[in-house]
């Protein structure tokens, strides 16, 4: 053990009696000092949703995830990690109806045996990229292709409902989720992180989509289409849809396709928001991509909580944290990014979320087990973030 030398010693008592004559200096200095922490504040907390003189509420959400399905192993898996919420992926899909209902209640039986939580499904609506989701027309807007899928999406609420199941997540996208390269980071064990870089991807002179072009008035004229016709099912059947943030927020027209959420990720947040006054209407509102259109994702997260939150759109939340932001960021461990998620978490418990809390996106590594390995890392370091937000109310 390193012990401490007398030249240590006295250089700590004297900074330990400077600090307490700055203390003792009188008013002035100690209003300095005050003003001085203050500035150092994360957001919320200088904000009227942490004000002090509110009593911090109880935490609601839980922890949950969405990776592995319900298979018997990995079910163990979570359940050994406290992970007792799920979204279970999907049921087995029968071409030109929708979902097995009897394969829907075997997963929720399977889940019940580790005292799981089957919380939420994927509709087969996904961030692949239209060239490999299962029903494409929706989003590229073809009739009458697209009437048959969302009658497919009607029983698939139908379904779920019967089944227990609560939310539906689903993404409303034509471009897959988008790369260009991998970054990695020697001094976490060479862990490779996920990157973005807009420019990067200009250089690679990408063809358009079998969508050709789409402006942002024709993606939300699709976006609309499509939830006309099924949100008044899931009002029926009391099944919240929950849209995943477009990943990532980019440049309006890239490869020919202006994303619902782009340029402006906050407000093509709103836009979509307020399409419906429905409590069945919301997000699956991932962090992560959220911060990727942000210029200061340390700070600029916290209203977006608090608009969204307010009006109890937040079905789910995916926790993943970034290095960087708008066109150039790199998806990194939940302790090593710009965003601080412990004061995130506060800001999720001051809206009162209840939903699951979620990783979705971990760094990858060669190393055996290193995927299971960065998921448990996840599960803990959420489970410790809910536990300490829960400890101050």
């Amino acid at each position: 053990m390193k012990t401490q030398n007398s030249s240590e010693k006295k250089s700590g008592t004297v900074q330990r009696r400077d600090f307490v004559k700055l203390l003792s200096a009188g008013s002035v200095g100690a209003i300095t000092l005050g003003q001085t922490l203050s500035s150092c504040a994360p957001p919320e907390e200088t904000g009227l949703a942490s004000a002090q003189a509110t009593k911090p509420k109880k935490v609601l959400m839980k922890l949950g995830c969405q990776s592995g399905g319900t298979t018997e192993e990995n079910l163990a898996f979570k359940a050994r990690h406290g992970v007792f919420h799920l979204d279970g992926g999907m049921p087995a899909f029968v071409e030109g109806k929708g979902w097995d209902l009897e394969d829907s209640f075997r997963k929720r039986e399977a889940c019940e045996k580790y005292g799981i939580n089957l919380d939420a499904y994927h509709l087969p609506l996904t961030s692949a990229g239209i060239d490999r989701v299962i029903i494409p027309n929706i989003m590229l807007g073809k009739s009458p292709q697209r009437d048959k899928e969302i009658e497919m999406v009607q029983q698939m609420i139908e379904v779920s409902a019967k089944t227990g199941i609560k939310v539906l997540n689903y993404n409303t996208t034509i471009l897959p989720v988008l790369r260009t390269e991998r970054t990695i980071d020697p001094k976490r064990g060479f862990a490779s992180y996920s990157t973005w870089n807009y420019e990067e991807a200009l250089k690679t002179e990408q063809p358009l989509t079998v969508a050709g072009t789409v402006d942002i008035d024709e993606m939300f004229e699709r976006i609309t289409y499509f939830l006309d016709r099924v949100l008044p099912v899931a009002e029926e059947y009391k099944v919240k849809l929950a849209n995943h943030i477009a990943d990532p927020p980019v440049a309006a027209g890239f490869r020919g396709i202006t994303r619902w959420n782009s340029p402006d990720v906050f407000e093509g947040i709103k836009r979509f928001a307020q399409l419906y006054d429905s409590p069945y209407h919301g997000f699956n509102f991932c962090i992560g991509s959220i911060a990727e259109g942000l210029k200061d994702p340390a700070t600029e997260i916290f209203p977006i909580i608090e608009w969204a939150g307010k009006r109890k759109q937040i079905f789910n939340v995916h926790l993943r944290n970034i290095k960087g932001g708008w066109n150039n960021f790199q998806e990194v461990y939940p302790d090593n990014g710009d965003m601080n998620f412990f004061h995130v978490v506060r800001a999720l418990r001051d809206v009162e979320f209840d939903g699951m809390v979620m990783p979705d996106h971990v760094p990858y590594s060669d190393a055996p087990g290193a995927n299971l390995q960065a998921f448990s890392f996840a599960y803990g370091h959420i489970s410790a973030l809910l536990l300490a937000a829960d400890t101050e109310a």
